[in-house]
């Protein structure tokens, strides 16, 4: 019988202050500010950020791709 592989996805949630930078951002590392990581994630992919009400927005990203974007901080 065959199995069905199925990718892993991870999110990364993301708060707003009211002026619009980054308050909080999940899976950062260390070396990087909550606005920096947000700006890496935001230029390294596309299509995997969504906005959603009350200052929050989240990625869907695999651990991979975290995983390589993190490593340029």
């Amino acid at each position: 019988m065959e199995t069905e592989k199925k990718e892993t996805i991870r999110i990364i949630h993301v708060r707003f202050n009211t002026d619009g930078t980054v308050r909080e951002i999940g899976d950062r590392p260390a070396s990087m500010t909550a606005q920096e990581w947000f700006n890496t994630l935001s230029r390294g992919t596309f299509g995997a950020y969504t906005a959603t009400t009350g200052g929050r927005g989240y990625f869907m990203l695999s651990p991979e791709v975290i995983g390589e974007l993190s490593k340029t901080a």
